[in-house]
């Protein structure tokens, strides 16, 4: 029977009781951001709403990014699992186009929505490299399976960058422009890609 062994830079299994802990100040947090929006979430509303001290939102997350990054990261998390495994077109069982198509769609949407806690978390909002990568390797895997050719990371690269928050509040807030018009442009882009793969 093999032996599952941490790797060295792997954090240590969370025991049952703090990860409901984790989960309830999570929980917590999510519903005061639901209610008053990121901007008006602190640690003590936090506490509050969770029947807890302060001091316990403090040691779980260290700061309000913190605690602001991990939000992100739980969002994160269920993203990706509807990605790996919720209805198409978005999860599987589409076709490759109409996959890759909800997927820019639903990325659009997911940084939009989340674009004040992305600010809020601060350098605890930077994407892991695990999302990313997660990011990268679904839309190389997809363009593989239009058939695409050509320098398929570079043009993955190329399809994820006007996805990022960044540029979409740029769009949005200063130039404002429509979602609709960021995602029509956005399956343009894809097409003109994929071209005739």
């Amino acid at each position: 029977m093999p032996i599952n062994l941490p790797l060295a830079d792997e954090p240590a299994p969370e025991r049952a009781d703090a990860a409901r802990n984790r989960e309830a100040l999570l929980a917590a947090a999510q519903r005061l951001v639901d209610l008053c929006g990121v901007d008006h979430v602190t640690m003590d509303a936090v506490a509050a709403e969770a029947r807890v001290g302060k001091g316990t939102v403090f040691r779980r997350f260290e700061s309000r990014e913190g605690l602001m990054g991990a939000l992100l990261n739980r969002s994160e998390i269920a993203w990706q699992a509807a990605v790996l495994s919720g209805p198409p077109p978005l999860g599987p069982g589409a076709a490759p186009m109409d996959r890759l198509l909800a997927f820019g769609r639903s990325r659009i949407e997911l940084n939009l929505t989340h674009a004040r806690l992305i600010r809020a978390a601060g350098r605890s909002g930077a994407r892991a490299y695990a999302a990313v990568s997660f990011t990268a390797m679904h839309v190389r895997h997809l363009l593989d399976q239009l058939g695409v050719r050509g320098d398929i990371p570079m043009l993955a690269t190329a399809l994820i960058a006007p996805l990022e928050v960044t540029i979409l509040t740029q769009q949005t807030e200063i130039e404002h422009v429509s979602v609709g018009r960021i995602q029509a442009g956005w399956d343009d882009l894809v097409r003109r890609v994929v071209g005739d793969a």
